[in-house]
């Protein structure tokens, strides 16, 4: 059983920037593809970006070029680096951690970008 807590989010102004954290404990956190996914109000949740254990990324055509996914296996931490946000952004922040059919989520974290 993995566990994950997200960190990082807060109120920010278009523009700026945040970097969301993902700690995991509970297994081998170096085999698991790690992706973010956000949620915002009245829609459905969305991949915004992806991991490999081989630390191949993927993106969200709306995020490319402004998102980074990055991970550090010795600290067992995935983070999403956000620059340039745009008030588009705002959603609840999801880490999910994935591997064949073994699947787990954090439990969001709040990002809004307002003036």
């Amino acid at each position: 059983q993995v566990q994950l807590v997200e960190s990082g989010g807060g109120l920010v102004q278009p523009g700026g920037s945040l970097r969301l954290s993902c700690a995991a404990s509970g297994g081998i956190f170096s085999i698991y593809t790690m992706r973010w996914y956000r949620q915002a109000p009245g829609k459905q949740r969305e991949l915004v970006a992806v991991i490999t254990s081989g630390s191949t990324t993927n993106y969200a055509d709306s995020v490319k070029g402004r998102f980074t996914i990055s991970r550090d296996n010795a600290k067992n931490t995935v983070y999403l680096q956000m620059n340039s946000l745009k008030p588009e952004d705002t959603a609840v922040y999801y880490c999910n951690a994935v591997r064949l059919k073994f699947e787990y989520w954090g439990q969001g974290t709040q990002v809004t970008v307002s003036s």
